[in-house]
Parts: structure tokens; C-alpha cells; sequence
């Protein structure tokens, strides 16, 4: 196929093509890149850049009767209004690229359905992926909420705070707690929430029609350690007392009970009074977080859940000495 003349166009216009060419006419990235008339690394970066800016929308419509009877379990079992069981993608570690695109999927139906005008958004490496893999969707009638603080214990900006990300993707109000998730003690919880503008997003927090949540571990590696929202003595602390699982600074052991330590008295998020109460979706799922999902699950605090298909069939297993 001969090359036709260089197309003179901007970046995204010519990644539109280059999309269409690819998904709709079935071309190769090689003759996308021949037919474009650029380099083969080229037409591979304009093709995702389609799909970055929200331009692919791929549609598969049917259910996967084993993800659906999952669905029926996991929601028997641990007394859930609502879940959704994504297909294995046989990822290597967390299953993060299904878990992402399912939670996109669900936040722009949550969006595009208008029955949340406020919508509570936690953080983590899960939920940054989703908000990443949602497309660009008109989110002007919905307002966004952090649930909790969006910087680590020395001011550093949080690499999993998505909120800012929301906002390009949506043009969505988002309002950000521009404190830290723990602060240094008590008293100084009670400093920061008391300050013009910390007070009233705290409490729009306190009042979101749904709250979109990661759940995390305790384990020395956890990413509250690995982004420097606690130091290792604090998880330590955490582990020794019992807890397994986290979801928005909040402890729980494996039997689901809240547990007591130095850092509940300093969390800067809703209380658990206020969570109970609360339309809460979780996103988690892999092997590591296998203990810690369990323990979420059996507080009664989660309304729904959003994992992949591995870790439901775990969950649901009536033989490890869990259920």
C-alpha cells in the first residue's frame, strides 16, 4: 500500500482517525501508520491517545452467567444491596485494568443517571485507575466530594488523589480536603476541621448521596504506609490489635468489628456513625487484599462491591475457614 500525503492535523483529530481505523476498519497499527502516513510508534501513541481523551467507547452488551451467579453469592452471603463480579483478564498482581474499567463504568452510570448529586470519592491506586479509564462524560448538574484528606503526613501531595482528575474528565464541581488523611493528634483534628472552608467540605462530605471507596490492608507494605499517610510503628500498632482491613482510615478485624487504636481519634474522614447511614461502594479486589475485603465485607458497612472474578470466587468459598 503506498503511502498517501503527510495529513497536516492536530494531535487530536489525527488520533480520532487513527482510532477509527483501527476499531471500526479493522487495520493493523502498522497500516494505520501507512495509511496516515507516520511511523508505526506513532500511530500506536495516537491510538491511545483516543482512548485516554474517552473517544473509544466499546460496548459489549450480554451478562457472563458465572460473574452473575457470583454476583447472587457474594451478595447472600455478606448482605449486600448490589455487586458486580468483572471478568479474569489473568493480570500478574492486582487486577487493576479490570477493576479500573469496571469502576469507571459504574462512576459515569452513577453520573449520567442523576440519582447522586453528590457523589463522595475516597482515593488509592484503584480508584485513580478508574477515574483514568472513565471517558469524558457531562457531570455539570454533580457535585464531587474527597471523604477524606488529600495530602500525607509531611504536606506531600497525594500521587492517588483523584479529584483534580475528575474535575478534567467531567467538569464536575469537586471539592478537595486540603488536609492530612491522620492528623498529629486529637486536638489537632479538631484544629483543622474547625477551619473556614475545611468545616463545610467536611460536612458535604458527612452529607453524599453515595461515597465511591478503595478498602485497604494493614500489612507493612500497605499503600497508607507507601504514600506516607502512617509510618510502619502506626500499621504495627493497627496489626497488633487485630485489624485487617481499612476503608477511609477506619480499622477492622477479621470479624468486622471497628477497632480502637491511636489513629481513630485522628482520622479525617466521616465518623462511622455517619458512614453506617451511607449508600458505600467499594472497589477492591487481588489476592493481597483477599483478608482485608473479607473484613470490610462482614462490618455491614459496604452496600455494594465492585472485584474481579478471581477474588469473588475466594470470597465466596465455603472452605477457608472464613464463612
Amino acid at each position: 500500500m503506498s503511502r498517501l500525503p503527510e495529513i497536516k492535523e492536530g494531535d487530536d483529530s489525527l488520533s480520532i482517525r487513527a482510532a477509527w481505523l483501527h476499531y471500526v476498519a479493522g487495520m493493523t497499527q502498522g497500516e494505520v501508520a501507512a495509511r496516515l502516513n507516520v511511523t508505526n510508534v506513532k500511530a500506536h501513541r495516537l491510538i491511545a491517545r483516543a482512548n485516554q481523551n474517552g473517544a473509544i467507547k466499546i460496548s459489549i452488551e450480554g451478562d457472563i452467567a458465572g460473574c452473575m451467579a457470583l454476583e447472587r453469592q457474594l451478595e447472600a452471603t455478606y448482605k449486600l444491596g448490589w455487586s458486580q463480579v468483572v471478568p479474569e483478564l489473568h493480570e500478574h498482581g492486582m487486577p487493576i485494568k479490570a477493576l479500573a474499567l469496571a469502576g469507571g463504568r459504574f462512576l459515569q452510570l452513577e453520573i449520567e443517571g442523576g440519582q447522586s448529586s453528590l457523589i463522595g470519592i475516597g482515593h488509592g491506586r484503584t480508584l485513580s485507575a478508574a477515574v483514568s479509564s472513565m471517558p469524558k462524560v457531562d457531570a455539570s448538574k454533580v457535585r464531587f466530594v474527597s471523604l477524606l484528606g488529600g495530602v500525607t503526613r509531611n504536606y506531600r501531595a497525594n500521587p492517588h488523589d483523584v479529584m483534580h482528575r475528575l474535575t478534567e474528565r467531567t467538569g464536575g464541581a469537586a471539592f478537595v480536603m486540603p488536609v492530612p488523611f491522620f492528623a498529629n493528634s486529637a486536638e489537632d483534628r479538631e484544629i483543622l476541621i474547625a477551619q473556614r472552608g475545611v468545616r463545610e467540605v467536611f460536612d458535604l462530605a458527612s452529607r453524599a448521596d453515595t461515597m465511591l471507596v478503595g478498602i485497604g490492608t494493614t500489612e507493612l507494605s500497605a499503600q497508607l504506609v507507601a504514600s506516607q499517610m502512617i509510618e510502619a510503628s502506626e500499621i504495627s500498632e493497627v496489626r497488633e490489635a487485630g485489624g485487617v482491613g481499612e476503608m477511609l482510615g477506619h480499622f477492622f478485624d477479621r470479624d468486622g468489628k471497628p477497632i480502637e487504636t491511636s489513629l481513630s481519634a485522628r482520622t479525617l474522614s466521616p465518623d462511622l456513625s455517619v458512614l453506617r447511614a451511607g449508600r458505600i461502594i467499594a472497589i477492591a479486589g487481588g489476592d493481597d487484599k483477599l483478608a482485608a475485603i473479607r473484613s470490610v465485607l462482614r462490618s455491614g458497612f459496604l452496600s455494594g462491591l465492585i472485584t474481579d472474578e478471581r477474588t469473588a470466587e475466594r470470597l465466596t468459598r465455603q472452605d477457608e475457614g472464613w464463612l
